[in-house]
């Protein structure tokens, strides 16, 4: 038995999230899909995380075990051959029987897209949320480093576990200017449930001036999800890379 681990890419706008659902397609079905007709095995293959219904991936990591003598140079291909175009393996290696793509990420990093614009973009509606209104984007920038270290994350975060914790080291927490849209970048050790849509919501009404950065860190304190702002949809987020120890995956 070897198993395998798969850096995979996908336009996520026409999947129902990550995970297997009885009643939408999902990026985990596609995948397994490919594998039973690339080696006529039932494998469950298994995610860095799941990402929500509409979002997309540069950079998931997942793995699954099998039996195949498929040489390693040729998995991604004989994966690609199967997978529909909005799915793609870019990398594959074998690893040890011991290697869990979810629970040996050290760290995950996002971007949430803003595009800047009084009228709709049709070429970029799957993957940037649209504000048509002028935004204040120096506020924006003060809370994303008010976000930095290790806090408690309940006020941006919608755990269906009330016993899990909600403190999170973030790394990364920037907003960067890219022509008329702003990019969110976000690199952390674990991210709550929609977390990263909550925060873009909360710092958008701050660069909007319907609440100022006093009372954005306010909220970061109550620990209280009712204070923070809307959850912005999903198609204008990316998973960019899972990052794991050094040397753990021969791509990196």
């Amino acid at each position: 038995m070897r198993r395998i681990a798969l850096k995979v890419e996908y336009d996520g706008a026409d999947f129902r999230g990550w995970q297997l659902q009885p009643n939408g397609r999902t990026v985990q079905e596609v995948l397994e899909q490919a594998i039973k007709q690339a080696t006529g095995e039932h494998s469950r293959i298994h995610g860095s995380g799941r990402t929500d219904s509409g979002a997309h991936a540069e950079g998931q990591v997942a793995h699954f075990d099998t039996d195949t003598n498929i040489p390693n140079e040729r998995i991604r291909g004989a994966l690609n051959h199967y997978l529909p175009p909005d799915t793609a393996v870019l990398a594959a290696c074998e690893v040890g029987d011991d290697f869990h793509s979810r629970f040996h990420a050290h760290s995950k990093l996002y971007r949430y897209r803003v595009l800047r614009s009084s009228v709709r973009r049709p070429l970029r509606r799957r993957v940037c949320l649209r504000e048509s209104r002028p935004l204040e984007v120096e506020p924006m920038r003060e809370c994303a480093r008010i976000l930095r270290g290790e806090h408690d994350f309940a006020s941006f975060g919608m755990e269906t576990h009330r016993r899990s914790s909600t403190v999170r080291t973030i790394t990364i927490s920037e907003w960067e200017e890219h022509g008329d849209e702003l990019h969110y970048l976000v690199e952390a050790n674990g991210f709550l449930y929609r977390m990263v849509r909550i925060l873009v919501g909360t710092m958008l009404h701050v660069g909007l001036g319907k609440m100022d950065v006093a009372e954005f860190r306010r909220i970061l304190e109550a620990r209280d999800r009712n204070q923070a702002g809307p959850t912005k949809s999903a198609h204008g987020l990316t998973l960019v890379k899972v990052v794991y120890p050094p040397g753990m995956l021969d791509w990196e």
